[in-house]
């Protein structure tokens, strides 16, 4: 059959790590040596999809139980997304499928789909302190909770907090970070959220922490910011960055800078990437709509612009890996929980997720990033790396 042909003969591209293909009775090894994983098609996936996007046809064919794995799922993709530069996009197709959304209420409204999706969904499947970003794994044997509370014991530790100090949390989710802040530091702290559930849930810890007096939460745009009229002695920002969109890094870095005060302290952590690209078309359309990954130099160049000065950069890329594979294993001990909420497509889908982006960080195709940053020139830092 001439089709099922070229779908191997397009295959073969990807031999980097050989696999086996079993299609209509048939086996294709791809590439050589004994195969590593085995893909199940129960039938064709159009050339026409795999042209315009590789990762669109392939992971809607995994959602729709066309293309099964025989074999663990994070395995055979730790192999196959090494070679995700050899995918095939059609800019044209991918720019009308997946616009880049820039203004309040596209960013608004793609926050809301991915955060707002219940935080009994998160629950199933985030540890204790709900922190849906990055752990910190001290120890060879630390769990995903020890790795959480350790991320934000870490990024407090590099602000350098002193008692009486307010800090500001642009993207504070669940708000474990300020938290922990308060209680520990005694600084007083505002965070801003576009996630209605996020922001319902931290106002709920807030009263049931006592903490009224000192953490306020906001559902509020980042670029509101500066009409509160106020400036924070830091300001930290965790997983936000990746949402902001290529064309408004600078609005972003004009905004910490109008609320941070002079010699502050800013931390940011986000997802990054080697180069600037425009992301996996299949996370936009799916996961995260309009999320784009920055660069590390792109960013720095735009918070150089705004006068932040650089004292520390810091790369978690295997941390996240490690993260990821934690949440991947939650998720699949509630596997059942969460088809109760959803149907298969999601279940499916969100599993192929947590599974490809565990991938991608071990094989380095995107990196974590923590920039510590001051605005202007501030001498009172230690001088060594303090935390």
């Amino acid at each position: 059959m001439l089709q099922e042909e070229l779908l191997i003969s397009f295959l073969k591209k990807f031999d980097d790590s050989p696999f086996l293909v079993k299609m209509n009775g048939k086996k294709y090894r791809i590439g050589e040596g004994k195969p590593v994983f085995t893909v199940k098609l129960h039938k064709m996936i159009p050339l026409t999809a795999l042209a315009a996007s590789t990762s669109i046809a392939l992971g809607e064919a995994y959602m729709d139980g066309v293309l099964e794995i025989e074999g663990d799922l994070y395995e055979a993709l730790d192999h196959f997304l090494g070679q995700v530069g050899k995918f095939s996009t059609e800019a044209v197709v991918l720019k009308k499928l997946i616009p880049e959304s820039l203004s309040k209420k596209h960013q608004r409204r793609d926050v809301s789909s991915h955060y707002d999706i219940g935080n009994d969904f998160y629950r199933l499947w985030l540890d204790e302190t709900m922190s849906y970003s990055c752990g910190y794994f001290r120890k060879a044997d630390d769990t995903l909770h020890q790795a959480q509370v350790n991320k934000a014991a870490y990024i407090l530790e590099k602000l350098h907090l002193e008692e009486g100090m307010e800090i500001l949390d642009i993207g504070c989710g669940w708000g474990y970070l300020l938290i922990e802040a308060a209680q520990k530091y005694k600084v007083r702290g505002t965070g801003i959220t576009l996630s209605h559930e996020q922001c319902k849930a931290f106002r709920k810890r807030i009263k049931a922490e006592g903490l009224e007096d000192v953490l306020t939460v906001r559902l509020m745009d980042y670029r509101d910011l500066p009409r509160m009229k106020k400036q924070f002695d830091r300001v930290v920002s965790v997983g936000m960055l990746e949402h902001v969109g290529r064309k408004n890094y600078r609005v972003f870095m004009e905004c910490v800078n109008q609320m941070l005060k002079d010699q502050g302290v800013c931390l940011l952590h986000f997802i990054s990437a080697l180069k600037e690209y425009p992301g996996d078309a299949w996370i936009r359309k799916y996961i995260f709509p309009g999320g784009v990954i920055p660069s590390l130099r792109e960013t720095v160049s735009h918070m150089a612009e705004e006068n932040f000065h650089i004292v520390d950069v810091e790369n978690l890329r295997l941390h996240y890996n490690q993260t990821l594979l934690c949440w991947l294993e939650n998720y699949r001990e509630h596997i059942s929980e969460v088809g109760e909420m959803f149907d298969e497509r999601f279940v499916r889908m969100w599993d192929l997720y947590l599974a490809a982006c565990a991938a991608v960080f071990h094989n380095g195709i995107v990196d974590l990033h923590q920039i510590l940053a001051t605005k202007g020139v501030n001498n009172t830092l230690p001088v060594v790396r303090w935390y």
